[in-house]
């Protein structure tokens, strides 16, 4: 069973880290093995993987900022709720503010980490507000 002060602390460890243009920090979360899979792509499997789709967000987002909305126990499953928001400023951006929500379905290990995260936001949504900006 997971205590719930410890993943609420681990949320917010997990949101600084996206927030700290530190993409090893991110990948520090998930179990060497551990998957990140983004909107049903193909999946990053380990560190190193995983602290290149987060580097690849923070260089298109160099002001990003992602809260933790909630988190929800979903059987052995967690999800984390999240926002990030930001300017795609990042070479060949846009220029415009984004704000998108979603969630990760996560899967930890024994050790305390993320074996599996399964992440989902409104992939429209965001393209449309690359284009046009937050309303």
């Amino acid at each position: 069973m997971i205590e719930i002060r410890w993943l609420s602390e681990f949320g917010a460890r997990y949101a600084a880290a996206w927030c700290s243009q530190d993409a090893m920090s991110v990948a520090a979360h998930f179990s060497p093995v551990g998957s990140l899979t983004i909107n049903g792509g193909a999946p990053a499997v380990g560190r190193v993987a995983i602290t290149e789709s987060a580097q690849s967000f923070m260089t298109a987002f160099p002001d990003m900022r992602v809260t933790m909305d909630d988190l929800v126990l979903k059987g052995e499953r967690v999800e984390f709720h999240w926002t990030l928001t930001g300017s795609n400023t990042g070479p060949g951006g846009t220029g415009k503010r984004v704000r998108i929500s979603g969630f990760e379905s996560w899967r930890f290990d024994e050790n305390g980490l993320i074996a599996e995260s399964l992440g989902t936001f409104d992939a429209a949504e965001y393209q449309r507000q690359l284009q046009h900006g937050v309303d």
